[in-house]
């Protein structure tokens, strides 16, 4: 379901770091989701997900942000399928590092 697929930002909250010059690879393999994203305010990050029985993602991430700081958080990404077939994924997210504030974005697959 989302292997070999590419992600880019479309929507996030202010307290967020991701933007829509964000772009996340992902990979699959069983119910392991694994992914790297950069751009815009970041420099490097990874992810690491479970994939529940409806396809929602149970995730961790952390990234380097362009101001030289470790970021830290938890996700949890529900799928909706659009009209072409691609994949949308809402997200509920929270810092786990700063100041722990929580937040919502939306990432898509690329064409």
């Amino acid at each position: 379901m989302y292997d070999g697929k590419l992600f880019r930002s479309v929507t996030n909250t202010d307290n967020g770091e991701v933007d829509a010059a964000t772009t996340f690879r992902y990979h699959q393999e069983n119910s392991l989701v694994w992914a790297d994203y950069s751009g815009g305010s970041i420099v490097k990050g990874f992810l690491m997900a479970k994939v529940g029985e409806d396809g929602s993602l149970d995730m961790v991430y952390q990234h380097l942000n362009t101001d030289g700081r470790f970021r830290n958080g938890i996700c949890r990404s529900t799928p909706e399928v659009l009209p072409d077939g691609r994949l949308r994924l809402h997200e509920r997210w929270q810092w786990t590092n700063g100041d722990g504030s929580s937040g919502e974005s939306i990432i898509e697959e690329c064409r």
